[in-house]
């Protein structure tokens, strides 16, 4: 891992089983396969995917932090994943960690503003984050 001191800190939102072909395949997206977001990374900078569902398109809950990692070198690229849906990626190193509940988090995280609608930040499915919120979630993912 690199020093954290020059890093920015991101939360992207995606099902679980989403975030897990990504994590496989060492890659990010965000706000379905846009590349808008991936622009305002940089190599170094640290990635968390919060998941709400676990499976795109279904309803059951995850509700929960599912990868971190750290963008790598490189620009963003384009998959083709057929029927013309080509979307934009960044090479990431996802690190080992566990998934974690979001809920015994929400009063200690600072980009939750209303402890009461704590699911509003997500609808943005991607966004910044303070370095104290990316540390206090990455303690309780990390393995080592």
């Amino acid at each position: 891992m690199n020093d954290l001191a020059e890093s920015r800190f991101w939360i992207a939102v995606a099902s679980k089983d989403h975030v897990m072909t990504g994590v496989a395949n060492r890659f990010m997206q965000a706000n379905h396969g846009k590349r808008s977001p991936l622009r305002r990374v940089s190599p170094g900078d640290r990635i968390i995917y919060y998941s709400s569902k676990l499976t795109y398109g279904e309803e059951t809950a995850c509700q929960a932090f599912t990868a971190i990692g750290e963008v790598k070198e490189g620009e963003i690229y384009t998959a083709d994943m057929g029927n013309g849906f080509m979307p934009a990626r960044r090479d990431v190193e996802f690190y080992d960690c566990v998934d974690v509940s979001i809920r015994p988090l929400i009063p200690d995280l600072q980009f939750i503003k209303d402890k009461q609608h704590w699911g509003y930040m997500f609808r943005f499915g991607f966004f910044e984050i303070f370095r104290e919120d990316y540390e206090r979630i990455a303690q309780k993912m990390l393995l080592n």
